[in-house]
């Protein structure tokens, strides 16, 4: 198929497709192709394509009403505050339109902290991260590739080093609190280690800083758990989420403990479209499906299973991340060819990403059956397979 001529911008380097309609872990292109669909819109797919529930909710309410503004109350929101503050453990929640906002609303949280109990206002943030693209997010992530001139940058960020839990409780003595991933997801999907984050929040309770998690990744079932945390025995002071918790529908969330909100009070933040009753009713919906199909034990199982049968691929180093987010780390012949991996996958009828050079992305939809892992898997070993004969041969 070639390429129609485009007005877009071009700051994406698209594959040459054209996705019409999906079904469950399937996505069909314009021609009829199916392909198996492991990156979820990057995480985002929760319920998988067209689930019949969501759609059901989304027509209903599309036929009622979209959109009045945060002006007035929207019962839609407040069940989905509800919904959402109940199965995660937080006492408030404030509805946004994407992780970047999310994050967002975290660091202005914090600066708030800081300014109220007179903290320093500097935020330590880790290496390796990514926090989204708004210019403090940007500012906040710490891979110098996201935020080559876009200069100067704002102001009030320490970096260190993930994992390295000296270097933080070094930077917190000089900070009001630590933003971090628990999985740094586009950082190649690395998991935080375990004494890492609970000295983190151990350190934080009793200096009276913040401890902050980016959950737009891993939130929402991704990992297996309501929240990636809840593995590590943790809990935030605060955490942003967005991908997965509309099933497809931009929506982000930041949800606190009561006296963090309370420093957002009336005109001090807002957001035009956030928490619109399009947006409400497909978080509340997404997190009732969860709960009615018990997509939590089946993302862990089906995670355990899908790393299962990634190990001791040939071609494969290592199989790290939690749950349904997992990277598989490519052997050194191979440590620079994750695009071309995930581009015969592709061309095999199979969607993942290469996350780093060395590295590919697979998280599929929380509703995948076995079935379509075991399908997966053969198409990723003779993409692999090709690649490892291939590089032999050059040998």
């Amino acid at each position: 198929m070639s390429k129609c001529p485009t007005k877009l911008f071009a700051n994406y380097n698209r594959l040459d497709v054209a996705f019409e309609r999906g079904q469950g872990c399937t996505l069909f292109d314009v021609k009829g192709r199916s392909y198996l669909d492991f990156l979820s819109g990057i995480a985002v797919s929760s319920l998988g394509h067209a689930h019949p529930r969501l759609v059901e909710a989304l027509t209903d309410q599309v036929k009622k009403l979209l959109h009045v503004s945060n002006l007035y109350i929207i019962p839609e929101q407040e069940r989905a505050a509800e919904k959402l503050t109940e199965v995660c453990g937080f006492d408030a929640a404030f509805f946004c339109n994407s992780g970047a906002e999310a994050n967002e609303c975290l660091i202005k949280i914090a600066r708030r902290h800081a300014h109220k109990n007179d903290l320093p206002t500097t935020i330590t943030v880790a290496h390796n991260s990514f926090h989204g693209r708004t210019l403090a997010t940007l500012s906040a992530t710490g891979n110098p590739k996201y935020q080559e001139n876009f200069d100067p940058l704002v102001p009030g960020f320490r970096f260190v080093d993930f994992n390295d839990l000296d270097a933080a409780l070094e930077a917190l003595q000089d900070s009001c609190g630590i933003l971090l991933e628990p999985v740094q997801g586009e950082g190649g999907v690395i998991p935080a280690q375990k004494d890492y984050l609970s000295a983190l929040e151990r350190a934080c309770t009793e200096q009276g800083k913040l401890f902050l998690l980016d959950e737009v990744q891993t939130g929402i079932g991704r990992t297996g758990h309501w929240l990636a945390a809840q593995h590590y025995g943790v809990k935030a002071d605060a955490v942003a989420l967005a991908k997965g918790l509309g099933g497809g529908v931009p929506v982000g969330a930041v949800l606190a403990r009561q006296d963090l909100a309370d420093l957002l009070p009336p005109g001090a933040h807002g957001t035009t479209f956030g928490g619109n009753l399009l947006a409400s009713r497909a978080v509340l919906t997404v997190l009732e499906v969860m709960e009615s199909e018990g997509l939590l034990e089946k993302a862990r199982a089906r995670g355990e299973l899908l790393r299962r049968r990634l190990r001791g691929m040939v071609g494969v180093k290592s199989v790290r991340g939690l749950g349904l987010l997992l990277a598989v780390e490519l052997e050194s012949g191979l440590s620079s060819e994750a695009s071309a991996v995930a581009t015969l996958c592709f061309e095999d009828g199979l969607l993942i990403n290469a996350v780093r050079p060395n590295a590919l992305r697979l998280a599929p939809p929380l509703v995948v059956k076995e079935s379509e892992i075991e399908a997966a898997v053969a198409i990723l070993e003779r993409a692999l397979c090709r690649l490892t004969t291939s590089a032999a041969g050059a040998n």
